[in-house]
């Protein structure tokens, strides 16, 4: 099983956008997930770092390009494991970061062992722009796909949209960075989505808070990335699927 090194998706001006690498053998243990780092000039900003057994790649990939006092902030979509449980670690490794997730998880997230009373940003249903001083990232509700508190977040400069977990794929053979082949690796997507999207419903209020952005690559929290036409065609694949979740169920 391959090793694969971080890879930069976008990179002018002093602004990266960071894939922060995959270890394949990681799918022994738990289901493969992405990690990645925005960086402009001396400061990061980590997205969804992972879980524990993650946590020392990541780490290692990430300070390749920034220095752990000069982590930002960790922005998190919702409170799953895979996004969340190397969060202990990343308070100590990370001592300056604030942490950003849905303000209906701040109760939750203490029973991971930690105190976030000083360090934690509790984001609203309706989302924000979250100011970096030179730099901003947009936090974009996506509640109830799947998480009823979750957040998409949308770097403006690279014009890349971090999806969470919409976009995740469950590969049956060899798993790739980047899609090639939008219609064949679709039938890798289809289950999930239709089960863990909670409803129709759902995804229309998300659509409406895409509406206006202009988004050349998708980065999702599992699977493979969209690039430029692909992305394109993801965003229409979701926006436009018809029976998900309870619509299934009932």
């Amino acid at each position: 099983m391959k090793v694969h090194e971080p890879y930069i998706l976008y990179d002018s001006n002093d602004h990266k956008f960071v894939w922060l690498g995959l270890d394949e053998s990681e799918a022994e243990k738990g289901i493969l997930t992405n990690q990645y780092l925005v960086m402009h000039g001396e400061q990061g900003i980590l997205i969804d770092p992972g879980g524990y057994f993650v946590f020392e790649r990541v780490f290692e990939n990430a300070t390749r390009f920034v220095k752990p006092e000069n982590i930002k902030a960790i922005l998190y979509t919702h409170q799953d494991p895979d996004v969340i449980g190397g969060l202990t670690l990343w308070l100590d490794m990370a001592p300056n970061a604030k942490i950003y997730v849905s303000y209906l998880w701040e109760r939750f997230i203490p029973h991971l062992g930690v105190d976030l009373r000083d360090r934690i940003i509790d984001l609203p249903d309706e989302g924000m722009d979250i100011n970096f001083g030179t730099f901003m990232v947009k936090a974009i509700p996506a509640h109830f796909m799947h998480s009823p508190g979750n957040f998409h977040y949308y770097d403006p400069i690279a014009k890349i949209y971090f999806s969470g977990d919409m976009g995740a794929a469950v590969f049956k053979d060899k798993w790739y960075l980047i899609v090639d082949n939008f219609d064949e690796h679709v039938k890798t997507m289809e289950w999930f989505h239709r089960r863990y999207i909670a409803s129709r419903r759902a995804i229309e209020l998300w659509s409406k808070k895409i509406e206006g952005l202009e988004i050349n690559i998708v980065t999702p929290q599992h699977g493979s990335i969209f690039i430029g036409d692909n992305a394109k065609k993801f965003l229409n694949w979701l926006k436009n699927l018809d029976k998900v979740g309870l619509d299934i169920l009932s």
